[in-house]
């Protein structure tokens, strides 16, 4: 486990601090799950941004087979 620190602004931190005092979860608990959840998130747009550009890859070359079956 690394130990970092980091600066968070104030307002974020009063809402990280009352939502912790009503679920009873540990700051560093609750914020390792935060960053967890938000690095899924970024994996997943990157992976949706990978996907569109292959996807164009694919179409492009599609298009072309279909153009070189046309002129058979």
């Amino acid at each position: 486990m690394k130990t970092i620190s980091l600066k968070i602004d104030d307002k974020v931190f009063v809402e990280i601090e009352e939502i912790l005092s009503q679920i009873q979860k540990p700051r560093n608990v609750y914020i390792n799950d935060a960053i967890k959840s938000y690095n899924r998130l970024q994996k997943k747009a990157l992976l949706e941004e990978m996907l569109k550009l292959e996807s164009s890859l694919v179409r492009q070359e599609s298009l072309n087979v279909l153009k070189e079956f046309e002129s058979i």
